[in-house]
């Protein structure tokens, strides 16, 4: 039965997954900073509501 013959299915998957493991580092760095964001300060809780019906 050609179905278990494993060659061209293990070809197959160590292809896919190497092109997998090349392609997604270089998307993957394109969504991440490369400088660090500036850290605003925190200025606390905002004031809260007053609700006139409350």
């Amino acid at each position: 039965m050609p179905q278990l013959d494993p060659m061209p299915w293990f070809s197959i998957l160590f292809v896919s997954w190497l092109i997998f493991l090349v392609f997604s580092p270089i998307k993957v760095s394109k969504y991440s900073n490369l400088n660090d964001p500036t850290h605003k300060t925190y200025k606390g809780l905002s004031k809260s509501w007053s609700w006139p019906w409350s």
